[in-house]
């Protein structure tokens, strides 16, 4: 085996996992249901961009189904915007979290989800079986109203 000769081959970047909180346990809102991620989503969207442009947010939820955090991940055009499924499970895994809840809003005003939509949330349920995270719903959501693929039997 041969051995290298570079002086610098034990210096790597040290990588370290913390998750840290300003909201208390008893603090944190609990999702019972759509209509409660709904509220709590639609609270955290701007109002001058729900109709301007899409953005996916992620909701990252403890075994009480007590939110730990709130994460957009991306802001896009008006008829789409990226999602990575390796991020999404980055930040997941971060936030000690063992349920998620994904998001975005059509500025179109439309809760109908598309080939698409159907194809990523598919993804993403079963990157979140391999990880043992459950994706507990998948809204769709406008300034109005949402839909909820969980609610709709479409999960």
């Amino acid at each position: 085996m041969e051995t290298h000769q570079n002086p610098d081959w034990h210096i790597v970047s040290e990588v370290e996992l913390i998750y840290k909180s300003k909201v208390k346990a008893s603090q944190r809102p609990q999702i019972k249901s759509s209509r409660d991620s709904y509220k709590v989503l639609l609270s955290s969207w701007d109002s001058g961009k729900i109709e301007y442009f899409e953005q996916f947010k992620i909701l990252f939820l403890n075994q009480s189904f007590k939110v730990l955090g709130l994460y957009e991940m991306s802001s896009g055009g008006i008829s789409g915007t990226v999602v990575d499924v390796r991020l999404i499970f980055s930040a997941a895994l971060k936030a000690n979290a063992t349920n998620i809840m994904i998001a975005y809003n059509h500025p179109s005003g439309s809760l109908k989800p598309s080939e698409a939509d159907k194809f990523y949330t598919k993804r993403i349920k079963e990157a979140g079986e391999l990880l043992d995270i459950k994706l507990l719903d998948h809204l769709i959501i406008t300034s109005e109203s949402y839909y909820s693929f969980a609610d709709e039997g479409a999960l």
